[in-house]
C-alpha cells in the first residue's frame, strides 16, 4: 500500500479506532485517567508530523500567485467565518456545541488538503506553497473569529491558564517542524526521513481518536444525540464551500485546476490544531472535542464526494 492509498481510505482507521476506543473506555472505565494523559505527547507528535510537511519557511512563495492567492484569503477567511455565522443559526442555543462548530469550521486545513487537491486532479504546487499562509493566518486570526462569533458564556468558563497547555501543545511541534525544515533543506538525503514522517499523521491521528473515544465515553454518548442537528449541518458547509470556491474562481477568472485546489482549501478544515484547544476546555464543555471529531468523519466522506463532483462538473 503506497500513502495515497491510505490516505484516500484513512476514514476507515478513524472509524475503527473510535469504535476500538469506545469498547475499551465502556469495558475498562478506570483506563480514562491514563488514556487522558496519554493523549497529550501523542497530539504533540501528530501535530509535529503534520506540520513538517509544510513548507514553514516559504512564506515568499506563498504569494507568488496574487490572483489564486487573493481569492484563497478571501474565501478562507472572509467568506467561510460569513458562512459559519450563517450556520450557526441552525444549531441549538447551546454554548458548547456552538464553540465545537466554531473551532473546526473557521480554520482551514494544511494536511490532508494537500492529498485530495493531488487526489482531485488540483494544482498541487499552490496547494502546497499556500499552507504555511493559511496556517500562520488561522492561528493569528482564531481568537477574534472566537470572539466575535462565541457566546460570552465561553469567555467566562475561560481563563488564560486554560489555554497555556493548549498553545504549548500547537506552538512547540511547530518550533521543532520549522527547525526540521532547515535541518532537510541542509541535505538531500535528510529528505528520506521527512518522507517516511509523512506516513505518521494518519495512524497516530486514529490514535488520538481511539484515546479521545475511550477517555471520554460519556461525551461520546451525548454527542450520539446530536448527529441529527451536526451532520447536516457539516454536509450543508461542504456543499456551501464548493459553491463559494466557484464563485470565487469565476470572478478571479482561476483555470480549473486552480478552482479544484480552491474547493479543496475551503472544504477542508484543520481539525488537527484546534483539538488541543477544544480539548483544553473546563470540565462540561467535553462535547466540543466530539464535535470537531464528528466533523472530521463527515469531512472524509464528503471529500470522497468531492473527488467525483469537483473535477467531472462543478470544475471541469
Amino acid at each position: 500500500m503506497n500513502r495515497l492509498t491510505l490516505e484516500r481510505r484513512q476514514v476507515w482507521v478513524y472509524l475503527t479506532a473510535i469504535i476500538a476506543g469506545l469498547l475499551l473506555g465502556s469495558r475498562w472505565p478506570g483506563l480514562a485517567a491514563t488514556l487522558q494523559a496519554l493523549l497529550w505527547p501523542t497530539l504533540l507528535l501528530l501535530l509535529y508530523a503534520t506540520f513538517v510537511q509544510v513548507p514553514l519557511l516559504h512564506l515568499r512563495e506563498a504569494c507568488a500567485d496574487r490572483r489564486f492567492i487573493s481569492a484563497l484569503l478571501v474565501g478562507n477567511f472572509l467568506l467561510v467565518p460569513v458562512l459559519v455565522w450563517g450556520l450557526l443559526h441552525w444549531l441549538p442555543d447551546d454554548p458548547v456545541l456552538r464553540v465545537g462548530v466554531l473551532l473546526v469550521l473557521l480554520v482551514p486545513c494544511t494536511d490532508w488538503f494537500i492529498t485530495f487537491t493531488q487526489l482531485g486532479h488540483g494544482d498541487v504546487p499552490r496547494a502546497v506553497a499556500v499552507t504555511p499562509l493559511n496556517l500562520l493566518l488561522q492561528l493569528l486570526l482564531l481568537p477574534l473569529y472566537l470572539w466575535l462569533l462565541a457566546d460570552a458564556q465561553l469567555a467566562s468558563a475561560l481563563a488564560p491558564g486554560d489555554l497555556l497547555p493548549a498553545l504549548l501543545v500547537v506552538l512547540l511541534p511547530l518550533l521543532l517542524a520549522a527547525l526540521s525544515e532547515r535541518w532537510f533543506a541542509a541535505r538531500a538525503e535528510r529528505d528520506a526521513l521527512r518522507q517516511r514522517l509523512a506516513w505518521w499523521p494518519v495512524p497516530l491521528l486514529g490514535l488520538v481518536l481511539l484515546l479521545i473515544a475511550g477517555a471520554q465515553v460519556a461525551a461520546v454518548r451525548d454527542a450520539l444525540e446530536l448527529l441529527p442537528v451536526l451532520v447536516p449541518v457539516f454536509i450543508a458547509y461542504l456543499l456551501l464551500a464548493a459553491l463559494i470556491a466557484k464563485l470565487l474562481a469565476l470572478a478571479w477568472r482561476l483555470p480549473a485546476s486552480h478552482g479544484r485546489t480552491l474547493a479543496f482549501s475551503l472544504g477542508t478544515r484543520n481539525s488537527f490544531v484546534v483539538l488541543p484547544f477544544a480539548l483544553s476546555l473546563p470540565h462540561g464543555w467535553e462535547v466540543a472535542a466530539v464535535v470537531i471529531v464528528v466533523q472530521s468523519l463527515v469531512e472524509l466522506f464528503g471529500m470522497l464526494g468531492y473527488l467525483n463532483w469537483l473535477p467531472r462538473r462543478l470544475f471541469r
